[in-house]
């Protein structure tokens, strides 16, 4: 079953300097059938005015994925990291047990266009952690995060796997899932059909019981997609 979430019913918010979307409930937008998926919890698209930002705030206990869209994030954190995050990098900052975060955007004249990805994860406490990493747009599947970390990819404290899917046009391919497990589906850029099923960007899509998966380009432009594994 294939159950889409199209970009324009997304909650919304608009606080001047940040406009933002949520997939899911979040911050003042609440929807009791849109609360997450899995230990997907929330995909926020983000864009921030130049030189503004978020001050600095806390989280715990949650697995934070940030992927750049358009121009640069400045990080600081009470753990001493302080990065830049540019366009097509991704980050995941491990909350555990706290930690303290601001994030800016870095340009004073261009705006900040940003996904914010949480997940929830299967271990509480414990250490705070950041990883940062460019995974490069080649065609096909990318492993961007894992539990294991394995081939380079991001750690994550969840039994799940985050891939990027990049696919030229009229370009198809398959995924595999194992038995029991689900798919959420965000698409970034392009046209893509799941299955049978079209999505745009902004669009997203749950999909379940289903163990191979055809992600089909039917655009006229490089697709790009974000696929999670989930338990």
């Amino acid at each position: 079953m294939i159950t889409v979430r199209h970009a324009s019913d997304r909650g919304q918010a608009n606080f001047g300097w940040l406009q933002s979307r949520h997939t899911f409930s979040f911050g003042s937008y609440y929807d009791a059938h849109h609360m997450g998926f899995s230990a997907l919890r929330v995909i926020n698209d983000d864009i921030v005015s130049p030189a503004a930002g978020f001050d600095t705030h806390g989280h715990r206990d949650m697995e934070i994925i940030s992927l750049v869209l358009e121009g640069a994030i400045e990080h600081k954190d009470s753990q001493g990291n302080r990065q830049t995050l540019p366009a097509g990098e991704f980050q995941l900052m491990s909350a555990g047990r706290g930690i303290y975060h601001s994030e800016y955007n870095a340009s004073s004249s261009q705006p900040l266009r940003f996904l914010q990805i949480w997940i929830e994860p299967n271990e509480r406490g414990g250490e705070p952690g950041y990883q940062q990493k460019d995974f490069g747009n080649q065609a096909g599947f990318t492993v961007i995060a894992t539990p294991t970390g394995e081939n380079g990819s991001l750690k994550i404290k969840q039994e799940a796997r985050l891939l990027q899917l990049v696919l030229a046009p009229s370009e198809s391919v398959t995924f595999a899932l194992e038995a029991g497990r689900n798919a959420y589906v965000h698409q970034v850029a392009g046209t893509l059909k799941v299955e049978n099923t079209s999505l745009s960007p902004g669009d997203g899509a749950k999909v379940e019981d289903i163990r191979h998966i055809t992600f089909s380009n039917v655009g006229n432009e490089i697709s790009q997609t974000l696929v999670f594994d989930l338990p």
